[in-house]
């Protein structure tokens, strides 16, 4: 048995301290059940809830959420949009979002899927300073996906 400060109080049968906790007004809250024998602590119970409530909101503000951002490809992309399309992909990255880049065959170009795999190879080296792949290219139907992960800043 705990008192409310931690204070070790030794073995106690179960009617003593509840004897304890109720002259002090508190709460007694089984902490280890599965202890031999089970610990238990006298305790305010609702400040411990109010307590534990706080320190996890605190944690949520602090949580970062990242989000999957998606940019498509084409096979027969022309340079300059492929450049937008990789800005706007390091841009997301920036931000610590994941990117999912998806190329789509059109008709026939389904048979042709090494130009696929090569225009992600050639997308990848294009964001590689600032996102690493965290799934490699896969084939679903007719398109080719890719996922790349933001870069750890060491540096702050």
């Amino acid at each position: 048995m705990l008192d409310e400060n931690n204070g070790q109080l030794g073995i106690m049968n179960l009617n003593d301290a509840k004897a304890y906790a109720y002259e002090r007004g508190l709460d007694l809250v089984l902490i280890a059940p599965t202890a031999v024998p089970p610990v238990a602590r006298a305790m305010d119970y609702g400040k411990y809830r109010y307590e534990a409530d706080k320190k996890e909101k605190e944690a949520k503000k602090k949580q970062q959420v990242v989000e999957v951002k998606e940019v498509q490809l084409s096979c027969r992309i022309d340079t300059h949009d492929f450049e937008t399309k990789a800005n706007r992909a390091i841009k997301f990255l920036q931000d610590g979002n994941k990117v999912r880049v998806s190329l789509r065959f059109k008709g026939r170009e389904i048979a042709h899927q090494e130009l696929g795999r090569e225009m992600l190879e050639r997308f990848q080296e294009a964001v590689s300073e600032f996102g690493t792949v965290d799934k490699k290219p896969v084939l679903d139907g007719k398109q080719l996906t890719m996922f790349i992960a933001p870069v750890k800043n060491t540096a702050k």
